[in-house]
């Protein structure tokens, strides 16, 4: 632990790879920690059609690579290790991972957010294969498709909407008899004719050879089971779960303020209460998860963190 970093980054999703990239530029002594996989949820993305410049090789390990690539290429480490506890108390912060304790003048946290699960048989199976948790990622995919969508919250009711555009026929899936949205988005929905609504009930279980099939949805309050079967042309249809986040944040709890979900309260800047403790990507609460945001708030922590360090040391 003889070794003070100039920066610690805590996550090497593009978040984390962002600021240790512009940190590593800026010949700031870098080091990324990342307890599982480099990339974050992105790497499991087959296709990444939405990130400037992805047009050829659009795939998530692939951009994941290059990020990676370009972070070590400005001296930058990445190390394995899972971080379980910290100390921001001092001017230099501690991190203390499972194989060994860290010190920094400044530190990062880029520890991304997951999507709730529905926790339904299949869902793991057909992710990626007809599943679902980002509109903006996959809409395209399923023009011209039927598509469920789970949830009845802001989120899930807006992301309906917004698939109306691509898929010829969308239909809400939501556990009450009516929606949690607020008022004005409902307004619109119900305005919707592309929208239709399946009230008090859940996801049961997902069939498929190989690609999403069939779905069964349960009725909460008669118990009934549905079953509906992909068009024979269509071979499937979408389903896209939006029944919230889950942020990656239980070790900076007590360390870091935080919002009443978890997530990491930051100003524009990425600054937290702590002095010299930023964070970025969906570790924040924000409106758009995607890895463009995600670069964008990686780049200004870094940019502030110098900053920082520059005016305290």
């Amino acid at each position: 632990m003889s070794k003070v970093y100039d920066l610690i980054v805590i996550g090497a999703g593009p978040a984390g790879l962002s600021a240790a990239l512009y940190a590593g530029r800026s010949k700031l002594s870098t080091l990324v920690l990342e307890k599982s996989k480099t990339g974050g949820q992105i790497v499991i993305t087959h296709e990444v059609a939405n990130y400037p410049g992805s047009v050829r090789e659009a795939t998530g390990p692939s951009l994941i690579g290059r990020m990676v690539e370009q972070v070590v290429e400005f001296g930058a480490e990445i190390k394995a290790d899972n971080v379980i506890d910290v100390d921001f108390s001092g001017d230099i912060k501690i991190v203390k991972g499972e194989k060994e304790e860290y010190q920094a003048k400044a530190v990062i946290i880029a520890t991304g957010a997951t999507p709730r699960k529905m926790g339904c048989p299949g869902e793991a199976e057909f992710t990626g294969k007809g599943v679902s948790y980002c509109a903006t990622c996959d809409a395209d995919f399923f023009e011209d498709f039927e598509v469920f969508v789970i949830g009845g919250g802001d989120t899930a009711v807006e992301e309906a909407m917004y698939l109306t555009k691509f898929a010829r026929k969308v239909t809400i899936v939501h556990r009450r008899d009516e929606l949690r949205a607020a008022k004005s988005i409902q307004e619109k929905a119900f305005k919707n004719d592309k929208l239709e609504f399946m009230w008090d009930s859940t996801v049961e279980e997902l069939r498929g050879d190989g690609i999403l099939e069939t779905a069964v949805f349960r009725n909460l309050k008669t118990g009934e089971l549905t079953e509906f079967h992909a068009d024979e042309e269509d071979g499937t249809f979408g389903l896209f779960a939006f029944v919230g986040y889950v942020p990656h944040s239980d070790t900076f709890k007590g360390h870091i303020e935080m919002d009443d979900w978890g997530y990491i309260k930051t100003d524009d800047e990425m600054r937290t209460n702590v002095e010299g403790v930023f964070a970025a990507g969906d570790i924040r609460p924000k409106a758009l998860r995607q890895v463009v945001t995600a670069t964008a708030d990686g780049a200004i922590a870094a940019t502030l963190a110098e900053k920082y360090m520059e005016e305290k040391f």
